[in-house]
């Protein structure tokens, strides 16, 4: 149990670092490109991708269960997990830098806490809870003073709905995952194309459809390949093991991630007082992460 789970906690950190460059891609797409097509582009192609290894699993099996059920299952899922979550990222991220996002989307974990405790009776212990205090703390202090170039509320809203998308979605499937032990690629690549179906239907009626050029397409297609299908799969065959709110709390290490490649990338500075924030948030994570493993 104690390989599995440092096995779970290597194939998340992996994951963290793929939408990490995400968020680098994304931003210089959006250049050409609006939120709701470009959104709609990427999971409609990755959701396509991910059918493939459903129908092997399909055909192996023999059977499929498709009742009322399982219909409304995937479409909470596609709707908060993609539809909301994914969708309205792409907006947050057309109205605010990487950075800025990364840290409004750090108040998930909260989230993702508050759902745990209700609907899965997963409650964190007292050091978690330290844990996950330093974390914010660290954001505070990344952020103290320097928020003040953020002009629109929008991007403030849409982001924070979208944190509030992925903590529903992380607690209802890792409902499904624990509880029901349902398949990890049947919950991944159907509630996705339902999700990515919404996004082209929205897109679609809002006349956001438009042409993409070759470079962009490139973005789109690794997008849609590695940063989503692969990576999506893998989150949630880890998501098995751990608990909601740890991963949570193991994406704030993206902050870290998405400042270094904002620097290299984007040519977005680093002061003291972000490398001070920083460490703290990795000190935060760590001690998460750390007394579960003692406690195991």
């Amino acid at each position: 149990m104690q390989k599995i789970r440092i096995l779970s906690l290597a194939e998340a950190s992996f994951v963290t670092f793929l939408w990490s460059t995400s968020y680098i891609l994304i931003r210089i797409g959006l250049e050409e490109i609006n939120p709701l097509a470009f959104a709609a582009y990427r999971y409609i192609i990755a959701s396509i991708i991910l059918l493939f290894p459903f129908y092997y699993q399909l055909k192996k099996k023999g059977n499929f269960e498709f009742n009322r059920n399982y219909i409304l299952k995937y479409i909470l899922l596609g709707f908060t997990g993609y539809f909301i979550a994914q969708g309205l990222q792409f907006f947050g991220l057309y109205f605010l830098n990487p950075v800025t996002v990364t840290f409004i989307l750090n108040l998930t974990p909260i989230f993702v806490l508050a759902l745990s405790i209700f609907f899965l009776n997963e409650r964190p212990t007292i050091t978690q809870l330290i844990g996950i205090s330093i974390t914010l703390f660290g954001v505070y202090i990344f952020f103290y003073g320097i928020i003040t170039d953020i002009t629109t509320i929008t991007g403030v809203i849409v982001t924070l709905v979208s944190g509030l998308g992925w903590a529903f979605y992380m607690v209802t499937l890792r409902h499904y995952l624990g509880k029901n032990k349902e398949s990890v690629i049947s919950l991944t690549s159907l509630s996705m194309l339902v999700g990515a179906l919404m996004l082209l239907g929205t897109t679609g009626i809002t006349g956001n459809l438009v042409n993409v050029s070759f470079c962009n397409w490139m973005i789109i297609i690794w997008l849609s390949l590695v940063n989503t299908a692969v990576a999506f799969s893998l989150w949630n065959h880890a998501l098995k093991t751990l608990k909601a709110v740890e991963q949570a709390i193991l994406q704030n290490s993206m902050l870290i991630q998405i400042t270094i490649l904002s620097f290299f990338f984007l040519e977005e500075p680093i002061t003291v007082q972000k490398i001070f924030g920083m460490i703290i948030v990795f000190i935060g994570v760590l001690i998460v992460q750390l007394w579960v493993k003692k406690s195991s």
